[in-house]
């Protein structure tokens, strides 16, 4: 069985960490040994969050080395930067390109990350990148479908993370994990999924 892990990135409030405990139930579904390694304590809006998930060995530590991952999904422009030194060479970056400006950014004390410098980083790490831009999500009964789980369809249908997890696990998850909002979570899943 071969390995794979996945560094995830964002920022408090954007349901990083429910991102991976999705992908950690799929593949868990699938018979695949898998450990989660959330980062938590910054779940407040707007600070930094971070997981690392490893699927397919049967015994790991908790940390993906720098160089070592198969793929990054990243929630926030800016936040992508820390985790590019992850990507391995040949791996696969997909970005949701919201922009959550920090204090110092707004009061005009430090620059903003450019989207196209953070393609250059990728390009540099020899990894491709995926870019999904914020007002190109689709509605659900005229409100955007959550952008989390829009971006694990995307990750699913457009990187390896699909030959990974079996999609039909993933929507199973999907259906159980919230008492409200599964047909919204749906829709954002297939349409990132490109169905």
């Amino acid at each position: 069985m071969s390995s794979y892990d996945i560094y995830l990135v964002g920022v408090g409030g954007q349901g990083v960490l429910t991102i991976g405990e999705v992908i950690t139930a799929a593949a868990f579904q699938g018979g695949r040994p898998v450990n989660f390694f959330p980062t938590k304590g910054m779940a407040q809006r707007g600070g930094f969050v971070k997981a690392q998930l490893r699927i397919g060995r049967e015994s790991m530590g908790p940390s993906i080395p720098e160089a070592g991952a198969d793929l990054v999904i990243s929630t926030e422009v800016s936040e992508t930067l820390k985790a590019i030194r992850f990507i391995k060479p040949g791996g696969e970056v997909v970005l949701f390109a919201y922009v959550w400006k920090p204090a110092a950014v707004m009061v005009g004390k430090a620059p903003y990350p450019a989207l196209d410098a953070v393609a250059e980083q990728v390009e540099k790490a020899q990894a491709s990148l995926t870019v999904i831009v914020p007002e190109t999500l689709p509605s659900f009964e005229g409100v955007p479908v959550p952008d989390n789980i829009y971006t694990l369809g995307v990750a699913v249908a457009n990187t390896r993370l699909g030959e990974i997890l079996d999609v039909a696990n993933v929507e199973a998850f999907v259906r159980t994990r919230w008492k409200k909002g599964v047909e919204r979570n749906l829709v954002a899943l297939n349409a990132g999924l490109g169905r």
